[in-house]
């Protein structure tokens, strides 16, 4: 019995990608389908990092190809290419950039920049290149999370662009590095809005497939500046499950859609509590409000993660958990993270996010 390529097809769509939530022939992913003999050859394009999945993924695939009647072997090749989003090429300084990232939260304490920092790295391990912007002007904390020491300053290229640090693998820069750690930014929002733009416009990122920029609490200047100014592919929302946080967190996805930005999905983090000693669990600050939160507007729970003393003092010591424990079942859970983020991004592709004019100068 000879094999068809509507055979292996129909094969294919009878698994579903996690990250995508359809089919690999329906997400468009196949790139090719030969069939020599009893040897049958598929070679799949992922739209999103998935150094991690993709190996899973294949064998999963060519097993379930092999038990084809007519195939004897069955090798499946899996590829992740990381598209450009199609608005980047109108701010010319961000053209080493394919993808931005916002993660936002509408209040402060609900974990946000450990969450960005583990979304970077997460996305590093995925076989990404990735940075990450420290856009909370008032109160930077990336540098203290990727372990680089204090007083560490980025050169200058032609006096013009910061050369950005890099640890773990990331390229990082924030107001940290160009100020002293205890001298608080006593500025008005024009001058925090101009400060936020000359970091990310005036920093030599080396070609990035995602950027993740640690965005302030809140919806005032420095959020509608980078919303306004910047091709922001997208954003994560990071609440708690407490009502006031949810109340915010709220407004956080509000002020996302009035500006055009798609909301990739919410992390709800300090979702549950387990006591180190008796194993007892408890919500501390309630339940079920993340699930709510994306249920109301439509959008992916990308996380629920717990309160744990091993999130902060592995994040306080310059490796977050991504790098300090890999294997971990929380560092699992920002991987899952990592790659639907990507995944949402690539669904998107065809959205332009942000509807920027284009600026043209003539003679006349």
């Amino acid at each position: 019995m000879s094999v068809t390529r509507e055979a292996v097809e129909t094969v294919l769509r009878q698994y579903t990608d996690p990250h995508l939530n359809q089919d690999p022939v329906s997400a468009g992913c196949v790139r090719s389908i030969e069939v020599q003999g009893d040897r049958v050859s598929v070679q799949l394009e992922l739209g999103y990092a998935a150094a991690l999945f993709r190996s899973g993924w294949a064998q999963m695939l060519a097993m379930a190809i092999e038990h084809l009647d007519g195939v004897s072997r069955a090798d499946v090749q899996v590829d992740c290419v990381v598209r450009p989003h199609k608005a980047q090429d109108q701010v010319p300084a961000l053209s080493n950039v394919k993808n931005i990232i916002a993660v936002a939260s509408g209040k402060g304490g609900v974990g946000k920049s450990t969450t960005a920092a583990n979304l970077a790295l997460a996305l590093a391990r995925e076989g990404a290149r990735v940075g990450v912007l420290d856009a909370d002007i008032y109160g930077p904390s990336q540098g203290i999370m990727f372990g680089i020491a204090e007083g560490t300053r980025p050169e200058i290229r032609d006096g013009k662009a910061f050369i950005p640090l890099e640890a773990h693998g990331v390229q990082v820069m924030s107001m940290a590095f160009l100020s002293d750690d205890k001298t608080p930014m006593v500025w008005r929002g024009p001058m925090v809005s101009g400060a936020l733009l000359q970091l990310i416009t005036q920093t030599a990122w080396n070609d990035l497939d995602y950027l993740v920029v640690d965005m302030p609490p809140g919806t005032g200047d420095i959020q509608l500046t980078l919303a306004q100014k910047v091709p922001v592919t997208g954003a994560v929302i990071v609440t708690t499950p407490q009502d006031l946080a949810l109340l915010d967190a709220k407004k956080g996805v509000e002020m996302f859609r009035k500006v055009n930005i798609p909301v990739l999905g919410v992390v709800e983090n300090m979702a549950i509590h387990i006591c180190s000693s008796c194993g007892h669990a408890e919500h501390l600050f309630g339940e079920g409000g993340g699930e709510k939160l994306a249920a109301q507007y439509n959008v992916d729970l990308l996380a629920s993660l717990p309160l744990s003393m091993a999130i902060r003092s592995q994040a306080d010591a310059g490796k977050p958990t991504v790098i300090a424990d890999p294997e971990s079942q929380i560092a699992m859970i920002y991987q899952e993270v990592a790659r639907t983020v990507g995944a949402r991004i690539a669904q998107s592709g065809q959205i332009i996010a942000q509807s920027m004019p284009k600026i043209v100068i003539s003679e006349d």
